[in-house]
């Protein structure tokens, strides 16, 4: 229950942006991070197979540890993705609604990872020191 009303969270919180948004097109500096994040998101995907992805915080069966691509960099690039889509709305549109749905959207995205790093911690001595190795999510930040 925990996972899925994190999800809703997230979809809502985008949902509420994307309603109070004037658009994407008017700003040129927003265009440019939504397309920075959709290109993060689409290398994320590209990196990682179809049966390993989940939407939920819980790790599918058999799930794999993946490490190239944006995830050498990042543990949870796709959370990366939808920040800066969400900032390219923020961007586009600065009110206080949408800059505070962003900050809770983050709060969201945060509480998602940190439940999926405690389980694959259970499972897999490979995920502790991949840990040790990447940042959450900005590369070579935090």
């Amino acid at each position: 229950m925990y996972s899925r009303s994190l999800v809703f969270a997230q979809f809502s919180l985008i949902g509420l942006m994307v309603v109070y948004s004037r658009g994407i097109f008017s700003s040129w500096i927003a265009m440019g991070i939504l397309l920075a994040g959709a290109l993060f998101g689409y290398w994320a995907i590209r990196h990682n197979r179809g049966g390993n992805f989940n939407i939920r915080p819980d790790l599918k069966e058999g799930c794999e540890l993946i490490t190239t691509g944006p995830y050498h960099f990042v543990r949870h690039p796709m959370y990366t993705s939808v920040t800066l889509m969400a900032l390219a709305l923020a961007v586009a549109t600065p009110t206080y609604l949408q800059w505070s749905s962003l900050a809770l959207l983050i709060g969201v995205l945060a509480l998602k990872a940190v439940r999926e790093e405690g389980l694959w911690c259970e499972g897999s001595e490979a995920y502790k020191v991949y840990m040790t190795k990447t940042k959450r999510f900005i590369p070579f930040v935090f």
